[in-house]
Order: structure tokens, then sequence, then C-alpha cells
């Protein structure tokens, strides 16, 4: 079968010559239809480099990246939109703060020509939790949990296939984190998505997703199932020493 996203040996590299910096070094995954993927390492691991080479984000130097088997070219065309999305980390930072709810939304479906965007916005504002009453609600006037409501909105107005959530709960305070989580899995299990996911909470991607991949230094050190990951059956030293340091770690519920 078909795998919805395929990478082979991806390389990243910024900069040239004596200053190019290899952010992404030989990195191979491939993610089922409707299967949710963690990548986890810690800070500058390059697992969100990974995430920003699918979008096109981030200049791939080797390798390749396809989607539903057929490779992916630079710069990406529009119906990649269609079908891939992102969920940006930090949601204070990925809402424009003079746009109205509504007018967020309401962008990406008039860039690919929707006619019926009320209807739209009113369904995918309801399908978060939040509700038509936030239409034109401004940033400033939102939390954090429902501001990032907004981007995972945002992000399924098209209807895509695939989501790439880059730490989509990281900003969040615990008690809020659980809920975009368990809305984020709701909606996987509803709409048949598949979920690449870029976190360095282990709990959280015991809670999310089927199988990870652990990144150091650019490179994938080891793949583990949940069922792995939550027996700490680690075969590196490296994910070992992550397990021990999430000290705050328990066996999430599935």
């Amino acid at each position: 079968m078909t795998a919805a996203l395929e990478i082979r040996n991806l390389h990243v590299t910024f900069g040239h010559g004596p200053d190019a910096v290899q952010a992404v070094r030989g990195v191979t995954l491939k993610v089922a239809e409707g299967e949710s993927y963690g990548i986890v390492g810690e800070s500058g691991s390059g697992k969100s480099t990974v995430l920003r080479a699918i979008c096109g984000l981030a200049p791939t130097s080797e390798g390749s990246i396809l989607l539903g088997g057929a490779e992916l070219t630079a710069p990406r065309r529009a119906e990649f939109y269609r079908r891939v999305q992102m969920v940006f980390q930090d949601p204070y930072a990925s809402l424009h703060p003079r746009h109205t709810v509504d007018r967020v939304l309401s962008e990406p479906l008039a860039i690919h020509g929707f006619t019926d965007r009320e209807a739209r916005v009113e369904r995918a504002l309801t399908d978060v939790g939040l509700g038509p009453s936030f239409r034109f609600r401004y940033p400033h006037q939102l939390s954090g949990g429902q501001r990032q409501r907004v981007a995972v909105a945002r992000a399924l107005i098209l209807e895509p296939r695939v989501l790439l959530l880059d730490e989509p709960t990281s900003a969040l305070d615990a008690s809020i984190q659980a809920e975009v989580l368990n809305l984020l899995d709701r909606l996987r299990s509803e709409r048949g998505l598949t979920y690449v996911m870029v976190s360095h909470d282990l709990a959280v991607v015991a809670h999310m997703c089927d199988r990870l991949m652990v990144m150091q230094h650019g490179q994938a050190v080891e793949e583990l199932t949940r069922e792995a990951l939550r027996a700490r059956a680690a075969t590196t030293d490296y994910t070992r020493q992550l397990l021990t340091a999430s000290h705050g770690y328990t066996k999430a519920a599935s």
C-alpha cells in the first residue's frame, strides 16, 4: 500500500562552504494513511526542520519527499496545500494580531477558490469547539488555547489529508494542553487524518502517536512503537537518556 507520506534520505543544509550547517542528515521515514507519527529529540536535533522541509520551507539539499507516492517538487504547488497543512508551535505568533478570526479562516478559502466560505468558517469553528460567536474576535481577545484551536481550524478548513504538528501544545498550560491534544485525537479519528507530530514531550507522543522516530544532531537514531516507548524499551543510550530526563513522564492514557 502506498504511504501517505514518505521521506527518503533527506538532507537539509543551511548556508554554504565553511559556514554550512547540516540540520538534517539522511533521515528516512514512512507514514501510513491514517497513522499518527511522532518525531522527538532535544532542541536543535532537526525535528522541526523535517516538517519545514516537507512544506518546502527548508531547503532539501539531498533526498526526496513523496506524498501519496508522488515526489514533491520545489516550490510546492497549490494543490499540495490542499492536501497538507501545518500547525505551528506558538499560537501567539501564528495569528495576525489585526485580523479577525473570520479573516484568518476566510483567506485560505479565497486563495483556493471556495465559494461557500461563510458556511465553511462556521463549521470549522464548531469542529474545534469554539462556535460561530468567535468569528469576529481578534487574537488578543482569545486565550492561548482558543488561539491554538483557531490555528487548528485554519489548518483543517481546506480539508487536508495530512497535518504537520510542530509542538502544537508546548506553549500552553498543562490543563489546556490536554484539551487541545484530545481535540486533535478526535479530529484524526473522525476524519481519518494522517499526523506527523514533532514534540520534545514523550508523554504527549505516547498519547498521540502510533510510532515515533528519535532524532539527535540531525540524524535518526531509533524508531519505536508506542508500546515500546511506554514499556521504556529503548535500544539506544540517547533515547534512554531522554526517558530519564523526562522525569515527569508517566504512562499516558490511550
